[in-house]
C-alpha cells in the first residue's frame, strides 16, 4: 500500500522470503512509511542530506481598537496643516460666513479653528468623535452625489487619538453653549454648559504627543505655520463669501485677513497682492459632449507680465481643493514656452462636473480625486490655456516705482542692529585711536549732505524709501545661465581676469561720502579716503551688465523692424552738426555698418556703447551751484565773477534770472547725486569687478590716509 503523506517519504520495498517460494507463492510487496524530522538525518549513513520541515506560520490576530485608531489616525493627520483642513472643510460644509483661525508653535501645541455654522446639536455630542460618524451620508450610494467636503467620518476622530480636542458649540435657538473634551474619541466628561458664539469653535492642543517620531520631524514651526497660511489662503480666494482669518497665537494682527466680495479678482489682491492681481486674465472653459467630458472651468491665469519661481497653482473641483499633478504639467509647458526662463506662472481653477465624474474616495486626506475622461479635460484646458496667452502676448507692461526717502529708520535700524551686538556678551578688541573709523554707509551723519543746510520745501524730501530701492537692486542679480554664445564667455573671462584684487575690495566695502565736483565723488574704505570717476566707473558697470545679462533683457516687439543702418546714421549726423555738408556721408556710412561675421568685436563694442549711454553723466545744463550760475542770468554782464552773481541774487532782485530753466537745473543735478548716492554705488558693491587699467587711469585715486594725517596733527 503507497499513500502520499505530506511531511513524510515514502519507501516501497520488494521482501523476498527466506525460502524459494513456490510458483504459487506470490512476492509479498511491504509499504514501510517513515517520518523524517526535520532536524535528523537517516541513522548509519554518512553524509545524507537533512530535511528541513516548514515552519508554522504565525498567527493571525485581531489588532486592539486603539491601535487600529492611532495607526489610521496617523495616515488621517499626516501634519498640523492636515488637521487644519479638516476643520475648516468642517466649518464651511456647516455653512459658516465667517472662519477663524489661530496657531500656536506651528499648529503643535494649538490649533483653534471658529466658525459661525449652525453648531452642533447636543445629542450628538457623545459620537461627535467616533470614528465613521457622519452628518454627511448615510449609505455608500450617497458617495456617488456627495457635495460636502467631508464624508467619512474620520478627521475628528483621528484627531482625538493624537491630541487633546476641545469642543465648544451652540446652535440657533439655545440660551447658552456646551463644552467637551475628547481622547481617544470618547468624551473625557459630561458637556458642561458655557457661554458660546454663534457657531463651533475646536481646539486640538498637543498634537502627536503620543507620535514621537512624528512629532520630532515636525518640531520646526517655521516649516509649518507657512503651510497653514498657504492653505488658508487656498480657500480664501475660493470662498468670497466666507470672511477668514489666520494668525499666531499672541499675535495681534493676522496673516491673512479677508472680508466678504463679490469679486475674486478682489479676493486674489487681497490674499496675494496688487502685484499679482494685475497681471492676471480671466479664463472660462466648457465641454458638453459625453463622448469627451462633460465640465466647466472658470479661472484666472497669469499674464507674460507675471515673474514668479515657483508656480502657484490653486485647484478647486467641485469646491474640493484637490491636487492633480497632470493638470499643472501640463499647464507648465505651455507657460514653458511663453514666460521667460525660470519663471513660473500663477493659476486659480474651479472646474464643476458631474457628480457621477467624480470619484472623491481615492485618498486618505482626500487630496486627489479621480476624474471620468480626465484625459480629455486636461487637453481641453490646455489648448484653452494656449490660445489666451497667444492673444495676450502682443504687448509688455513695465511697472514704474515710486521712491521715497527715510534715512532715519535707516540709521535706527543700525543703532538697534549696534544695540543688539553690544548686548551679546562677546567682547570686542580694542582699535587703536588712528583707526577709528566709521564704516556703516547706512549712517547718515558720516557724510557731506549731514553738514549741509536743506531747503524745508526740497524736492528730494519728498523721494520714496530707500530701502526699496537697494531691494530693487540686489533682487536683479545676476541670471544664472548665461547666454549659451562663445564669445559672451570669452568676454566674462576677459572681465574676471583683467579685474584688480586691490580695487575690486575697496569696491565691495567702501562708504559713499558725498560728490567732490561735477565728476568726482569721495569715498571711504578702511583708513584711506579715495576720489572716484563716477562716469567711468557706471560706464565700466553697465557694460559688464550688458555682458552678463546678454540674452536675459526683456524683449520689445516692434510692429515693423526698426532699420538700425538709417538710425545709426541719423545719430551720427546729430552729433556732427557743425559739418553740414556731406563730405563726411561715405566716413559715416562705413562706421554705420556692423561686422555681423566677428561676433566678439560685435558684442563687445554693442555692449561698450550701451553701457556709455546709461553712464551717469554731468547734465547738460551746467551746475547753478558753480560758475554754471551766470549761465541763467538775463541783463549782466557775462564777465561778472560769480561771487558777485551770487551776493546780488542774496541781496536784491537787480539780476533777472530764468528761474524756470534755473529750476530744472536744479532738479537734474539733484537727481543726478541722488542716483550716484542710492543707485550706481549699491549697484558697483555687488556687480563692479574694476579692470586693472582703473588703477592707472585715475578712476581711483587716493587723496588721504588717517594714519599719515595722525602723524601730521601730532606733529603740530
Amino acid at each position: 500500500m503507497s499513500r502520499d503523506l505530506s511531511g513524510y517519504i515514502k519507501i516501497s520495498v520488494l521482501a523476498t522470503p527466506s525460502k524459494t517460494p513456490s510458483a504459487s507463492s506470490p512476492p509479498l510487496l511491504c509499504s514501510f512509511v517513515m517520518d523524517i524530522d526535520e532536524a535528523e538525518t537517516s541513522a548509519g549513513e554518512e553524509g545524507a542530506p537533512t530535511v528541513d520541515r516548514a515552519v508554522d506560520p504565525p498567527p493571525i490576530r485581531r489588532l486592539d481598537e486603539a491601535v487600529v485608531n492611532r495607526i489610521a489616525a496617523g495616515e488621517v493627520i499626516q501634519r498640523p496643516a492636515s488637521a487644519v483642513k479638516e476643520l475648516v472643510e468642517n466649518s464651511l460644509d456647516a455653512g459658516s460666513t465667517s472662519v477663524s483661525v489661530v496657531i500656536k508653535d506651528g499648529g503643535l501645541k494649538l490649533i483653534q479653528v471658529s466658525d459661525n455654522g449652525h453648531g452642533i446639536r447636543f445629542e450628538d455630542l457623545p459620537i461627535l468623535c467616533e470614528r465613521h460618524t457622519t452628518s454627511k451620508l448615510s449609505a455608500y450610494e450617497d458617495l456617488q452625489t456627495i457635495k460636502s467636503m467631508g464624508f467619512r467620518g474620520e478627521a475628528l476622530a483621528s484627531m482625538t487619538y493624537v491630541g487633546h480636542v476641545t469642543v465648544t458649540t451652540i446652535t440657533e435657538g439655545q440660551l447658552h453653549g456646551y463644552r467637551v473634551s475628547y481622547r481617544d474619541g470618547v468624551m473625557e466628561h459630561e458637556a458642561k454648559p458655557c457661554a458660546a458664539v454663534k457657531g463651533t469653535q475646536i481646539m486640538v492642543e498637543n498634537l502627536f504627543y503620543n507620535m514621537v517620531a512624528r512629532r520630532k520631524t515636525l518640531q520646526n514651526s517655521n516649516d509649518d505655520y507657512p503651510k497653514i497660511v498657504d492653505l488658508i489662503s487656498r480657500f480664501a480666494i475660493h470662498n468670497i463669501f466666507v470672511s477668514f482669518s489666520c494668525r499666531k497665537h499672541g499675535a495681534n494682527r493676522a496673516d491673512v485677513h479677508t472680508a466678504s466680495t463679490s469679486s475674486r479678482l478682489d479676493a486674489i489682491r487681497t490674499v496675494y497682492g496688487i502685484s499679482v492681481a494685475r497681471d492676471l486674465m480671466e479664463i472660462t472653459v466648457s465641454d458638453d459632449s459625453p463622448a469627451r467630458s462633460i465640465f466647466k472651468m472658470d479661472g484666472f491665469i497669469s499674464n507674460s507680465n507675471y515673474i514668479a519661481k515657483k508656480t502657484t497653482m490653486i485647484l478647486f473641483i467641485n469646491d474640493r481643493l484637490v491636487e492633480c499633478t497632470a493638470l499643472k504639467r501640463a499647464i507648465e509647458v505651455v507657460y514653458a514656452a511663453t514666460l521667460p526662463k525660470a519663471s513660473k506662472p500663477f493659476i486659480y481653477m474651479s472646474i464643476n462636473l458631474p457628480s457621477e465624474h467624480v470619484d472623491v474616495n481615492i485618498h486618505p486626506t482626500k487630496r486627489e480625486v479621480s476624474l471620468l475622461n480626465q484625459e480629455n479635460l486636461i487637453d481641453t484646458i490646455q489648448n484653452a490655456i494656449e490660445s489666451k496667452l497667444m492673444n495676450s502676448n502682443t504687448t509688455r507692461t513695465f511697472q514704474t516705482q515710486a521712491i521715497s526717502c527715510s534715512v532715519a529708520s535707516q540709521f535706527s535700524a543700525r543703532k538697534e542692529a549696534e544695540n543688539n551686538i553690544s548686548t551679546s556678551g562677546t567682547k570686542s578688541q580694542k582699535v587703536p585711536v588712528h583707526k577709528m573709523v566709521r564704516t556703516d554707509s547706512r549712517d547718515p551723519f558720516g557724510r557731506l549732505h549731514a553738514y549741509w543746510q536743506s531747503e524745508p520745501n526740497s524736492q528730494q524730501e519728498k523721494k520714496t524709501d530707500l530701502a526699496s530701492v537697494r531691494n530693487a537692486i540686489r533682487s536683479r542679480r545676476n541670471p544664472k545661465e548665461l547666454a549659451d554664445l562663445s564669445s559672451i564667455h570669452e568676454l566674462l573671462s576677459e572681465i574676471d581676469c583683467n579685474s584688480h584684487s586691490g580695487l575690486l575690495d575697496i569696491v565691495k566695502d567702501c562708504t559713499y561720502i558725498g560728490l567732490a565736483d561735477e565728476v568726482f565723488a569721495l569715498l571711504q574704505h578702511n583708513t584711506h579716503l579715495y576720489l572716484v570717476n563716477v562716469v567711468n566707473i557706471s560706464k565700466e558697470l553697465m557694460y559688464q551688465q550688458v555682458i552678463r545679462r546678454f540674452a536675459h533683457f526683456n524683449a520689445i516687439q516692434l510692429s515693423e523692424p526698426a532699420p538700425l543702418q538709417d538710425l545709426l546714421m541719423m545719430a551720427l549726423k546729430e552729433e556732427d552738426l557743425e559739418s553740414p555738408t556731406n563730405e563726411n556721408d561715405d566716413l559715416k556710412q562705413k562706421i554705420a555698418e556692423v561686422d555681423w561675421e566677428n561676433e566678439k568685436e560685435c558684442f563687445e563694442t554693442v555692449s561698450a556703447v550701451l553701457g556709455n549711454f546709461y553712464a551717469v553723466h554731468p547734465p547738460i545744463l551746467p551746475n547753478p551751484s558753480g560758475s554754471g550760475i551766470q549761465f541763467y542770468k538775463k541783463n549782466m554782464d557775462k564777465t561778472t565773477s560769480v561771487e558777485n552773481v551770487e551776493n546780488r541774487l542774496a541781496n536784491s532782485d537787480e539780476v533777472d534770472v530764468d528761474h524756470e530753466l534755473l529750476a530744472e537745473a536744479e532738479t537734474a543735478w539733484a537727481q543726478r547725486e541722488w542716483i550716484i548716492q542710492h543707485v550706481l554705488f549699491p549697484s558697483m558693491r555687488l556687480f563692479l569687478k574694476p579692470p586693472k587699467s582703473m588703477a592707472q587711469d585715475g578712476s581711483f585715486v587716493q587723496v588721504a590716509s588717517l594714519e599719515k594725517l595722525y602723524k601730521i596733527f601730532e606733529r603740530c
